[in-house]
């Protein structure tokens, strides 16, 4: 296979600022922004410019700022919100308009008491009303996961007919799984005329815990973009986490897919959104999380010592982690002590550390994790002295 590019479209400042009690001004949004750009996302969907007067405003300040990356703002399929979100990008090296409407039978029959024909009419005129303002038109047909597929091609076929130049397949409520939504997006690339001149875009949501499989699954069928957030966050369950899927297609190659991200940035634009967005990241979060690289078993800790790669598929360093972390419990070995008693100043015999290490775990038993100050104690008791005491 090729090696291709997945565009990275971060819907950061829209999608994942619907979290309750996660609303930035402006000025947070312009330093998470320029973050992105230099981050090296493609695009950036800056907000929902008609949803209030301070998101258009900050959509407006962030299209004078990024440099490289396309701008983006969501629209329903409304004129008045297309039109409001197109004065916001006017700035826009790069504008892109984001507009769409729900296609599933539930959204289509209690959402809008309409019917499948009318949606797709109210899809078109969103489309060539948007592409009267721009060139690059997304669409996105809302709750496409639980819509029927041959509508749904009908649905795509009639918006790359009224000039969208990318095509969002979201799973919405998170309902899909792998197999079936990676088979949806293979169902359009064989089935819809025109698909081959459009971008067919990954929009997947976090309620069953598949978000990032649903995407990878969606990218291994023919889409070549995927919208995510810093850290997963989102509604309800979050989105696909963008430090996920970047670093599962770098460690598999031989999927043929490649992004532009510069991964050495990763950690630290979580910690920039955690803190800005006051959103705490969970320890066991994959790439970013506090424990994505600490040990704290014997066993995994005897093994990372001798060779890193025993227990970690990516070195700390690839996604901006100065090392791995052996964090010492009481079900820590010899090993760990050994190790992390050297890196603040001891030589250890074996028969020293025999003796230490029954000390340690009395230590250990009652605390959750022994610090440096704890082996301090430790060593002074049995008169150990350090390299630099």
């Amino acid at each position: 296979m090729s090696n291709q590019k997945v565009q990275i479209f971060d819907t950061t400042l829209r999608d994942g600022e619907q979290v309750p009690g996660c609303k930035l001004n402006t000025e947070q949004k312009l330093v998470i922004a320029e973050r992105l750009d230099q981050l090296g996302v493609d695009v950036i969907e800056a907000g929902f410019p008609v949803s209030s007067p301070g998101d258009f405003n900050s959509v407006l300040e962030i299209t004078k700022l990024v440099k490289n990356a396309a701008v983006c703002g969501l629209t329903r399929a409304v004129e008045n919100d297309i039109k409001v979100a197109a004065e916001a990008l006017k700035n826009a090296k790069h504008p892109r308009i984001h507009t769409g409407i729900g296609t599933s039978e539930s959204h289509i029959k209690y959402k809008f008491n309409s019917t499948p024909e009318k949606v797709i009419e109210r899809g078109v005129a969103a489309v060539k009303y948007a592409k009267s303002f721009v060139e690059d038109v997304e669409f996105f047909a809302e709750d496409a996961g639980r819509t029927d597929n041959v509508y749904l091609a009908q649905v795509c076929e009639a918006m790359i007919k009224a000039g969208a130049t990318v095509l969002n397949i979201p799973d919405t409520t998170g309902y899909c799984l792998p197999e079936e939504y990676g088979a949806k997006i293979r169902f359009l690339k064989e089935n819809v005329k025109g698909i081959d001149k459009v971008t067919i875009s990954c929009h997947c949501h976090n309620d069953l815990g598949l978000a990032t499989a649903n995407s990878i699954a969606g990218v291994a069928n023919g889409a070549r973009q995927i919208e995510c957030t810093i850290n997963g966050i989102g509604e309800r369950a979050g989105n696909t986490a963008l430090e996920e899927v970047v670093m599962i297609l770098k460690q598999h190659p031989y999927l043929g897919i490649h992004t532009d991200i510069n991964a050495k940035l990763l950690y630290d634009t979580s910690l920039m959104v955690s803190e800005k967005m006051g959103m705490m990241v969970q320890p066991n979060k994959a790439i970013v999380g506090a424990n994505a690289f600490a040990h704290s078993s014997g066993i995994h800790q005897d093994g990372v010592i001798k060779n890193r790669e025993t227990y970690e598929i990516i070195d700390p360093e690839d996604v901006g982690v100065t090392e791995s972390s052996i964090v010492l419990t009481a079900r820590s070995g010899r090993a760990a002590l050994a190790y992390r008693a050297k890196k603040i100043g001891y030589e250890l015999t074996k028969l020293q550390l025999d003796d230490v290490y029954k000390e340690f775990l009395i230590y250990a038993d009652h605390k959750k994790e022994i610090e440096n100050q704890d082996i301090h104690k430790i060593m002074k008791s049995f008169d150990i002295l350090g390299a630099t005491a």
